[in-house]
Parts: C-alpha cells; sequence; structure tokens
C-alpha cells in the first residue's frame, strides 16, 4: 500500500468524475438522475467534507427498475448457465483490475481503514467467481423413485428481487447478495445504504461493462422511508434480502407482507468471546482485539462481549488494556491506521452516549470513552470493565469500537450469560478441552460459532443467525435455496390405477 498522501492523490482522480456529475442511478441499463429531479449530497467521516450529489430516488424510479428487472428476467432465467458463469467471472476480473479504487473510495466513503477495505474489495471478487462456479448447478435437483412415479425435482430462480445493502463493508456486502442472485437467475433492483453510495455505483458499472443485459441489474439510490419503503412493497419483487439493523428488518418484514414477500436478514448482533482459563489465552487476546476493534467495530459478527473466566480475569483485562491503548487511530487512508472514523454524526453521537451510560450502570471506563481529534467522527478504541451482563452496555448492540468485559464463574454461568441476549449471530469459545468445546457449542445459540479461532469465513459453509439476528442463510447452496423456488415433477412408469370417479 502506498503511503497517505499517495493516497490521497489517487483518490482524488477517481473522485473528479463524481463530482462533476455526481451518482446516478442504474435502471434498464441508463444512467438517470432520480425522476424527481431530486439529490442529496453524501460527505466523508473523515473531515465531513461534501464527496458529490447523489440521484435521490423514489417510488417513480423503483418502479421503473423494478420494470426493467421483469423484463430482463425471462431471458436471463433462460440463459445458458455457463454464459452466466462467464459473465459473472468476467465481473470478477474486473473488479480485481479496479481493487485500488474500490478500496480508496470505500475508505473515504465509509471511514473503514485501507489495511481491511483492500482485503474486501478482492473479497468480493471472490465471491463472483464462487458463486459463478456454482451457476452451472444452480438448479441441480434429485430423482427420487416411488412404486408408480419417477419424481424428479429442480430449482427455478425466484424472478426479480430487491436487495439493500449496508453502510459498514458495502461493497463486499452487496457482492455477497448479489452474486448469488445473479449466478441462480435471478434480475436485480439493488439499493444500497444512502450514506456509502461510490462503490455501489462503481460495481454496477462494473457489471455493466462485463456484459450483463440491460434491466438484469438496477441501481437505485435513496432513503428507506421512500426507495427502500418502495421496493419492499413493489408487487414484480418476488423477494428481498436486506443486512441491517434488526429493528429495520421488521419493519421491512411487514411492508412486504400484502405482497407475501419471501425476505431474508443478516441482521444484528452482540455476540460473546469466551474464554476458559485453559485456553491458549495469548491466541484468544489477538482474536477479542481483532473482532471487536477491526472495520471501526462497525460489524454485525464483532465479538463485543468478553465474558472472561474469573480465576484469569486481571492479567487477561491488564494484557487487554494495554494493547487497546496502542490500537492506531487516524486517517482510513493510512496504511498504518487501524482504526477510522464512524460513518455519520449521527452514528457517532448513538456510540459515545454509551460512555455515559457504562458510567451511569456502574462500569469502569478502562480505556478509550472519549473522542479522538476534533474534526471527523473518530472514537477512542473503548473497553469497559466491572461490568455485568444485566447492563444496557452488554445488551445493545453498540456498533463501534466498544468492548465490554464481563466475568463468570464456571462452564454453566458463562453459557447463561452467553445466551443472554436477543441476538445469536455469532459465539467465539477459547478452550483447550475439547469435550467442553463440543458440549458448549452445542447449547450456545448461535448461527455460527467459532472455537478457537477468530471469524475465518469458509464461502462454501452457511452464514446467518438465529433470534433477532435474522432469518435464513447466505453460502454455497443456502443461498440458493433463497434466491430459488424448488419444483417437483412426476413422471408415470406406467398405467398404474388411478380412481375413477362419475364413472
Amino acid at each position: 500500500m502506498s503511503d497517505l498522501t499517495t493516497n490521497i492523490e489517487t483518490l482524488n482522480s477517481h473522485l473528479n468524475r463524481f463530482r462533476d456529475t455526481g451518482i446516478l442511478n442504474l435502471i434498464g441499463g441508463e444512467s438517470r438522475p432520480a425522476a424527481s429531479g431530486a439529490t442529496f449530497e453524501t460527505s466523508s467521516p473523515v473531515d465531513e467534507s461534501t464527496i458529490c450529489a447523489v440521484a435521490k430516488g423514489g417510488s417513480e424510479d423503483i418502479d421503473a427498475a423494478a420494470a426493467a428487472a421483469k423484463a430482463a428476467f425471462p431471458a436471463w432465467r433462460d440463459m445458458p448457465a455457463l454464459e452466466r458463469k462467464k459473465i459473472l467471472n468476467r465481473i470478477a476480473d474486473l473488479i480485481v483490475e479496479r481493487a485500488e479504487e474500490i478500496a480508496l473510495c470505500e475508505c473515504w466513503d465509509t471511514g473503514q481503514a485501507l489495511r481491511f477495505m483492500s482485503k474486501a474489495a478482492l473479497r468480493g471478487a471472490e465471491n463472483f467467481r464462487f458463486f459463478a462456479d456454482k451457476a452451472t448447478s444452480a438448479r441441480d435437483g434429485q430423482q427420487l423413485q416411488s412404486p408408480t412415479l419417477m419424481n424428479v425435482t429442480t430449482r427455478v430462480p425466484i424472478g426479480p428481487v430487491g436487495v439493500i445493502t449496508p453502510w459498514n463493508t458495502p461493497f463486499m456486502l452487496s457482492t455477497w447478495k448479489i452474486a448469488p442472485a445473479l449466478a441462480a437467475g435471478c434480475t436485480v433492483v439493488h439499493k444500497p445504504a444512502e450514506f456509502s453510495p461510490l462503490t455501489a455505483r462503481i460495481l454496477a458499472e462494473i457489471a455493466h461493462e462485463a456484459g450483463l443485459p440491460p434491466g438484469v441489474w438496477n441501481l437505485v439510490n435513496g432513503f428507506g422511508e421512500d426507495a427502500g419503503k418502495a421496493l419492499t412493497e413493489h408487487p414484480d419483487i418476488k423477494a428481498i434480502a436486506f443486512v441491517g439493523e434488526s429493528k429495520t428488518g421488521s419493519m421491512i418484514m411487514k411492508q412486504g407482507a400484502d405482497t407475501l414477500k419471501r425476505v431474508h436478514f443478516e441482521l444484528g448482533g452482540k455476540n460473546p468471546v469466551v474464554v476458559f482459563d485453559d485456553a491458549d489465552l495469548d491466541r484468544a487476546l489477538d482474536a477479542a482485539i481483532f473482532m471487536i476493534y477491526s472495520l471501526n467495530g462497525e460489524r454485525c459478527t464483532s465479538s463485543s462481549r468478553l465474558l472472561v473466566q474469573e480465576s484469569i480475569a486481571d492479567g487477561f483485562e491488564a494484557k487487554l488494556i494495554e494493547r487497546v491503548n496502542n490500537i492506531k487511530v487516524g486517517h482510513p487512508l493510512d496504511p498504518a491506521t487501524e482504526v477510522g472514523p464512524l460513518i455519520h454524526k449521527v452514528h457517532f453521537d448513538k456510540v459515545t452516549s454509551y460512555f455515559e451510560t457504562a458510567k451511569q450502570d456502574g462500569a469502569t471506563i478502562a480505556v478509550g470513552g472519549t473522542r479522538a481529534g476534533d474534526q471527523g467522527w473518530f472514537v477512542r478504541p473503548t473497553l469497559f470493565t466491572n461490568a455485568t451482563n444485566d447492563m444496557t452496555i452488554a445488551q445493545e448492540e453498540i456498533f463501534g469500537p466498544v468492548l465490554t468485559a464481563i466475568r463468570f464463574k464456571d462452564e454453566d454461568e458463562a453459557l447463561t450469560l452467553a445466551n443472554d441476549s436477543q441476538y445469536g449471530l455469532t459465539g467465539y469459545v477459547w478452550t483447550n478441552d475439547l469435550t467442553r468445546a463440543l458440549r458448549f457449542t452445542n447449547h450456545l445459540e448461535a448461527g455460527m460459532i467459532w472455537v478457537n479461532s477468530e471469524n475465518v469465513r469458509h464461502l462454501p459453509t452457511p452464514f446467518g443467525g438465529v433470534k433477532a439476528s435474522g432469518i435464513g442463510r447466505d453460502g454455497g447452496d443456502w443461498s440458493f435455496e433463497f434466491y430459488m423456488e424448488q419444483k417437483h415433477v412426476g413422471f408415470a412408469l406406467g398405467q398404474h390405477k388411478i380412481p375413477r370417479l362419475g364413472a
């Protein structure tokens, strides 16, 4: 990675076109302003400066995008899977070619550190390659013979789908949702988060350049109450894939109910990392720090609750305090930066409000608990100690670089504390006792669990949560279960007896 000055110069060369034209919607293969002519401004959390104007889509734009997706669906559905595979692989190639542009724009748009976004851009290419390879088997089914019938199952794409993505790692998460939809044969209307529109536009341009037919992928920028609501209620949109807050997911479910819309939700988390006294404590420390302070703590899988056994808690917390104090907060385009600014002022105010809440609840602010610098939405990495699981800071998703440490006596108490949450996305367990690990993970209420590891994703495995953390699973064939319908056809093997009525 280049130095900060060079990165800023390169970024500006990529941003100039957006400053000139703004970010337009992409509907039916055409760049368009909002039908109303309205725009909004997107700004950088680094220095609060305006980046550019963005088309503010509404219901009329969603109508046009849904119509384009509906019109493009039959041809895209019927295109040979090998042809779809070629296009998806070409998208991956172009992502790699423009990885630097994507990473720099993502950092400036979201505040995420370059050390992570450079990898996230390439991960987006991996997502497209993985699902490109899956495209040729997406419709595979089973052959199930009965005494009188040869029963065949297959999968067919559900139709035009809506994809609503968040602002924390928008590029990678957009590829994670859109790549399997396209591989399945669905067409897409994508509404990215209004706070991070840059890389959504770049990704749509890449898809168009790769040869994706007009209307297969449509991009509409806007706000949830306008464009988002119109998308979730639209009768021609057969399913909604959403990544974001649990409350918003509940609202989307209600909005889609009248059209019986299928929904897939990747929602919030208050994920525990449980450290037993027999664990490799150095590795557990590294993982606990990485899983809450990387990506500015703005990640649904972050380990925001540290449950540490009493017998080792003093020493573990002392090392934790030392390490957290040394985390480098700075400009996201500086290769040395580990934590950048939060996404915007409203979120900054939310995260920092928990500092006073922690004091009122009786917790100790062992590290941080203050703003970093005078410009931008920077927060010092924060650690709460002397906390209990009933405190607000242990129950609510803060979604920032904030860790709450809670002590436990034994395995039973650890499990009770870990499960005492409305959420159930991930869990992290550190122990060298295999029997305990098997026993604990069997009863831990989470959709994904890692033992003696940080979150390491393997694309064929299912990704998703339980309780208020989501509905459905991504990854491998689990993605196709959402974007496709199962179809059964029974072929008579002979002339079996058919009941005769009225004969």
